[in-house]
């Protein structure tokens, strides 16, 4: 662990209680289909609580995502993502992430964490990039983060698709908060 305050290295750096803008901020996600092209898209509806620490290694998230918000640009397959045999929303409406620590290594910040999706607890660690800390036109604060992640998805019960669905699935998230009062 590094002796010397994180938050040096944070331009503009404030510790409290963030939530996600939901206008401003996109959960998307990405697989392979049969090898040769992608499948992209997004979940939008979210709840995400941040909680920056003056000491970030002590920060926390946590997000509630609503899976019937799943949107790839494709009616039918949005349906059939939503369905019984893939993410079965009438029985696991939501999926959550709960992080459990962070650690810096450089430049590169981690967040290790619980991921819960259809029913199933794993443990996820996502990359952070802290893009910064401003205010914004109406006096408030903002702070923003991408992180990234891959998943199989049948470590989470999903075995639909077969040979023609990669089991990877990269997840990407931009987000930006508000500093709450």
């Amino acid at each position: 662990m590094n002796p010397t305050p994180a938050t040096a290295e944070i331009p503009g750096y404030l510790a409290g209680t963030w939530k996600a803008d939901p206008v401003h901020s996109q959960i998307a996600f990405s697989v392979r289909l049969l090898v040769i092209s992608k499948t992209r898209g997004r979940f939008a509806a979210h709840d995400i609580t941040l909680i920056t620490d003056e000491d970030p290694l002590r920060s926390s998230v946590t997000a509630t995502i609503d899976l019937a918000s799943i949107d790839t640009g494709n009616e039918k397959r949005d349906n059939h993502l939503r369905a019984a045999d893939c993410l079965d929303v009438d029985k696991c409406p939501t999926m959550s992430y709960r992080s459990t620590g962070i650690r810096q290594s450089g430049d590169v910040w981690a967040v290790d964490g619980d991921l819960t999706l259809h029913g199933v607890t794993r443990q996820v660690p996502l990359t952070l990039k802290v893009k910064g800390f401003s205010s914004d036109q109406r006096g408030g604060q903002r702070a923003g983060f991408s992180a990234t992640a891959e998943i199989n998805r049948r470590d989470f019960g999903i075995d639909t698709g077969g040979v023609a669905l990669s089991n990877k699935v990269s997840i990407s998230l931009e987000i930006q908060a508000v500093l709450q009062r």
